[in-house]
C-alpha cells in the first residue's frame, strides 16, 4: 500500500510534468497543497467519479484556479473521465485541461475559477444552496440534502475585495458545512507578500463569525486530518483552516520562492525534484499501485447507491416534494412556465416605466413559479426593487 506521501507525490509529479510540457503554468500551488488535497479527497470528499452530477456530492472549489493541475491530477487519479492524454495536453487548444479550470469541459470541475476570490464566492454560494435546499426538502430521518463544500484559497484570493463580502455573509448565515483551506505560503507571483499583505487573517475571519483553525502544518497528514475533524464539529459556523505550506514543495532549489509560482520548474529542477521526492518514475507515469489507492469509483458508487435508497424512501413518503426536488436538480423549468407567454405578459401593458420597476414586474411574475429563485441587492431592496411580492429572506436559521 503506497504511503500518503507517495499518493501526494503523484499530484506533484503530474503537475510539474504537465506544466513543463506546456512550457507555461503554475506548479507551485499544486506541489504545495498536494498533502492537503490527498487527505481531503481520500478521507473525506463524498463524490462518485462515474456520476459527477450526483446531487448530494460534496463540492470542491479551487479558488486559486491558477493551480489547476492540482484539480486535474485529482480528477484523473480518482477515476473521472479525464484521460492522461488530457493532462499531457494541458493548456493546449481544444483540451479539457485549460490553464484555469473551466466549467463544462473536464468532468468534476464545479465552476470556472481563475480571477482570484471568485471561486471563494462560488463556494459560499454553493454552501447557501445546500443550506436552503436542506431547509426546503429534508424531512425527519430523510436528509436527502446533506453535503459539504470545500474550497482551496490562497493569499491572492483573500486580498480581493470580494472575499470580504462573501466571507462576511457566510459567517452571518452560519454556513457550517463550508470549509475553506487557506494556503498560507507567504508567496505571490511578485515574491514575499509581507510588503503588501499583512492582515491578521485569523482575527479577520473570527470577526466574520467563522471558526478558525490556525497553524496547521500543510505537509503533515495527521494535522490536516485533525483540523478537518475539528471543522466538521462546528455545524453552526463556517471553518477556515490556515495551512502553513511551502510553495513548490519538493523542488529543492526553488521551493519556497516565487520561482515556482508562475513558470515551469525547468528540466534540471524537475529532475532534482524527482530525486528529492524519491519519485523515480518517468514523466506522466503513475504506478498501478498508486492508481489503485487513489481510485474512488467503487466507494463513490456505494455511497451514491445508499443515497438513492434514501431518496426512494423519500419519494414514497413525499412524492410531490420528490418531484420538485428532481425538477430542480435536473435543471428543468416548471412545465407550465412558457418564456413566450412570460415575455408577452410583461409587454402587454406597454407602460413607460423605470427599468427597476420593469424588473420588479418580471420578478413578481417569475417568483411564484420559480421557488428556487434566490437573489440579493446589497441592502438596497426598497430602492432597486429586488424584493418581489412573496419573497422571504434567508437567515442563519
Amino acid at each position: 500500500m503506497p504511503s500518503r506521501f507517495e499518493l501526494a507525490n503523484a499530484i506533484r509529479a503530474l503537475s510539474m510534468d504537465a506544466v513543463q510540457k506546456a512550457k507555461s503554468g503554475h506548479p507551485g500551488a499544486p506541489m504545495g497543497m498536494a498533502d492537503i488535497a490527498e487527505v481531503l479527497w481520500n478521507d473525506y470528499l463524498k463524490h462518485n467519479p462515474e456520476d459527477p452530477k450526483w446531487p448530494d456530492r460534496d463540492r470542491f472549489i479551487l479558488s486559486n484556479g491558477h493551480g489547476s493541475m492540482l484539480l486535474y491530477s485529482l480528477l484523473h487519479l480518482t477515476g473521472y473521465e479525464l484521460e492522461l492524454e488530457q493532462l499531457q495536453a494541458f493548456r493546449q487548444l481544444h483540451a479539457k485541461t485549460a490553464g484555469h479550470p473551466e466549467y463544462g469541459y473536464a468532468p468534476g470541475v464545479e465552476t470556472t475559477t481563475g480571477p482570484l476570490g471568485q471561486g471563494l464566492a462560488n463556494a459560499v454560494g454553493m454552501a447557501i444552496a445546500e443550506k436552503t435546499l436542506a431547509a426546503q426538502f429534508n424531512r425527519p430521518g430523510l436528509d436527502i440534502v446533506d453535503h459539504h463544500t470545500y474550497c482551496f484559497a490562497g493569499d491572492g484570493c483573500l486580498m480581493e475585495g470580494i472575499s470580504h463580502e462573501v466571507c462576511s455573509l457566510a459567517g452571518t448565515l452560519g454556513l457550517g458545512k463550508l470549509t475553506v483551506f487557506y494556503d498560507d505560503n507567504g508567496i505571490s507571483i511578485d515574491g514575499q507578500i509581507e510588503g503588501w499583505f499583512t492582515d491578521n487573517t485569523a482575527k479577520r475571519f473570527e470577526a466574520y463569525g467563522w471558526h478558525v483553525i490556525p497553524n496547521v502544518d500543510g505537509h503533515d497528514p495527521e494535522q490536516i486530518k485533525a483540523a478537518i475533524e475539528l471543522a466538521r464539529t462546528h455545524e453552526d459556523k463556517p471553518s477556515l483552516i490556515i495551512c502553513q505550506t511551502i510553495i513548490g514543495f519538493g523542488a529543492p532549489n526553488k521551493q519556497g520562492t516565487e520561482e515556482t509560482h508562475g513558470a515551469p520548474l525547468g528540466e534540471e529542477e524537475v529532475a532534482a525534484a524527482r530525486k528529492q521526492l524519491n519519485w523515480p518514475h518517468a514523466p506522466f507515469h503513475i504506478p498501478e499501485s498508486i492508481y489503485q489507492a487513489w481510485d474512488a469509483r467503487e466507494e463513490g458508487k456505494q455511497r451514491q447507491t445508499e443515497w438513492q435508497a434514501l431518496l426512494a424512501r423519500y419519494q414514497q413518503e413525499y412524492p410531490d416534494l420528490a418531484r420538485e426536488f428532481s425538477r430542480r436538480t435536473e435543471c428543468k423549468l416548471p412545465a407550465e412556465l412558457s418564456s413566450e407567454a412570460f415575455i408577452e405578459k410583461m409587454q402587454e401593458k406597454g407602460e413607460t416605466i423605470a427599468t427597476r420597476k420593469a424588473s420588479l414586474n418580471c420578478l413578481n411574475e417569475l417568483g411564484p413559479q420559480l421557488p428556487e429563485l434566490l437573489g440579493g441587492s446589497a441592502d438596497l431592496a426598497p430602492s432597486n426593487l429586488t424584493f418581489w411580492s412573496g419573497a422571504k429572506p434567508i437567515s442563519r436559521e
